[in-house]
């Protein structure tokens, strides 16, 4: 029988409709967090609704929720994929639009929270379809969310790299993964490669600079890079935090856990189950990434940074409306 395509109606059997029933009732319990990936809902029905704990089910799931969504029964909104990636142009339909978008940039008026404060902050989360969660969490304090999507590219850690060096201050580097031998290694090989290149291109520079031999010994003593270690002074400063999932996190929250996969050539040094971070119920999760991100930040300079906000807010939009008028009244003459 051929899939169908577009919107389709369906009528699940009784006990399929009672799976998409607590599916819905999942989605209300966690509006506040949506959307949801489909591996987040499927530890909520193993937990709160007995739903068996398999990668048969798992899959079983993901087809009634295609079916469930081609036939409306769910929103596609509430449920996350890993989706498209695209870009998209700054464009207008004419005067009128350009205005009504400069008013809305000027009722959306943000100050960076990050700029007077003594760190810089990036939190990246290893499953791309929790990154709308992770945003709602960071956005407060605009801090920008990154993906890995598993093992990062040499790209993405040259760009780690590059951002880290253009910085006048530490870079705090907060990480959401699954606790499982590949989750380990993805934060620990993302970390180091990612300050090695940085380190190096310092050096490069330094080099390329005119630096002595006795300036590049003094950075990198005997040559080499002890990437582990404290840092010398004046050096890029990059500090790696694993925020979830750990062992501890597992044990203190009961949740589901798994055999490391055979397949995986990391287990043979892991003691333990395994577990994923969609595991995690999304308001746990969003709390102790927020208590994360605060334990970098500092609260009088941030309160000083959203009162300017707030007044500068006020003035850009009365400024705003002044040009406005003045621009649709020439218009009008």
């Amino acid at each position: 029988m051929a899939r169908p395509k577009g919107y389709a109606g369906w009528k699940p059997q009784a006990a399929t409709e009672a799976v998409i029933d607590q599916v819905r009732q999942v989605l209300r319990e966690y509006q506040n967090y949506l959307p949801l990936t489909v591996r987040q809902i499927f530890y909520r029905l193993v937990g709160q609704y007995d739903y068996d704990k398999t990668e048969k089910a798992y899959a079983r799931l993901c087809e009634y929720l295609v079916r469930a969504r081609r036939a409306q029964m769910i929103k596609f909104e509430d449920i996350r994929d890993d989706g498209t990636v695209h870009t998209e142009y700054l464009k207008y339909q004419g005067v009128a639009d350009f205005w009504e978008s400069v008013r809305s940039n000027a009722e959306h008026y943000r100050r960076d929270k990050l700029a007077n404060q003594p760190v810089f902050i990036e939190l990246w989360c290893e499953a791309a379809g929790m990154v709308p969660q992770m945003e709602r969490v960071a956005n407060p304090y605009s801090i920008p969310v990154y993906s890995t999507g598993g093992f990062s590219s040499l790209t993405v850690t040259h760009e780690i790299a590059e951002r880290v060096l253009e910085r006048d201050k530490p870079t705090v580097f907060l990480h959401v993964g699954d606790y499982d031998p590949s989750g380990e290694s993805i934060f620990e090989a993302m970390t180091l490669d990612a300050k090695a290149l940085a380190l190096q291109r310092l050096y490069w520079r330094m080099d390329r600079n005119g630096a002595g031999g006795d300036e590049l010994e003094r950075v990198f003593p005997g040559g080499t890079l002890n990437l582990r270690g404290d840092l010398p002074d004046g050096l890029p400063d990059l500090r790696a935090i694993r925020v979830a999932l750990t062992g501890e996190q597992v044990d203190d929250y009961n949740l589901p856990t798994a055999p490391p996969k055979a397949s995986d050539t990391r287990s043979r040094n892991w003691v333990g189950d395994t577990c994923q971070a969609e595991a995690m119920a999304p308001d746990d999760l969003a709390r102790i990434v927020d208590e994360a991100i605060l334990d970098h930040i500092d609260q009088d300079l941030l309160d000083e940074t959203n009162e300017a906000e707030v007044n500068e807010g006020r003035a850009i939009r009365r400024r705003v409306e002044d040009l406005i008028e003045e621009a649709t009244g020439d218009d009008d003459e």
